[in-house]
């Protein structure tokens, strides 16, 4: 199975969000290429939030060109053969954690946000992660810091998008 025919797949056994993945469907129609950095119109992108629920807290880059605190996430990459296995390989490419494992039932959230030009939309597919116990992270190239926040602090350093992706993961967390 193509990466596009999973992406399709996942954005139609997503049960959330009716309205934005419809959006997201239809962009897929309209962009064969829509998962690809290279499609100006906007492209998919996957990224994963770090958790630790035993300590309470969770895992936030401090993006190199944005400089605000995120959660692990990027493109889409030809080698992935699922938009899971893409969130999976963000998440450990920008943490340093080995052992990570991707929270059962497909993606936590979407978010749609705009970019800087030449391209116009993220379409992030957003899944949550669970980290080994006692996870040593390490911050990547595309990094100015990576640190762990108590899911208290998070508010207090990231934007809605990442508070948002916070509660829906620890809402799947309270099911698994």
């Amino acid at each position: 199975m193509s990466l596009y025919d999973d992406a399709v797949l996942v954005l139609k056994g997503y049960e959330d969000q009716t309205e934005l993945r419809e959006a997201y469907l239809a962009h897929l129609a309209e962009h064969p290429d829509g998962l690809w950095k290279a499609c100006h119109a906007g492209h998919l992108t996957a990224s994963g939030l770090v958790v630790d629920p035993q300590r309470g807290r969770v895992l936030l880059t401090l993006h190199k060109k944005l400089r605000m605190w995120l959660q692990m996430g990027g493109h889409c990459e030809p080698g992935d053969t699922s938009l899971a296995a893409a969130a999976l390989r963000e998440a450990t490419e920008e943490s340093g954690i080995s052992g990570l494992s991707l929270l059962p039932g497909g993606p936590v959230r979407l978010d749609r946000h705009p970019i800087p030009a030449p391209c116009h939309w993220h379409f992030d597919v957003q899944y949550g992660v669970l980290a080994p116990p006692d996870a040593a992270h390490a911050v990547s190239d595309e990094s100015l810091d990576v640190r762990w926040f108590g899911y208290d602090e998070v508010a207090d350093v990231a934007d809605e998008s990442v508070v948002r992706l916070l509660e829906a993961t620890r809402a799947r967390l309270a099911v698994c």
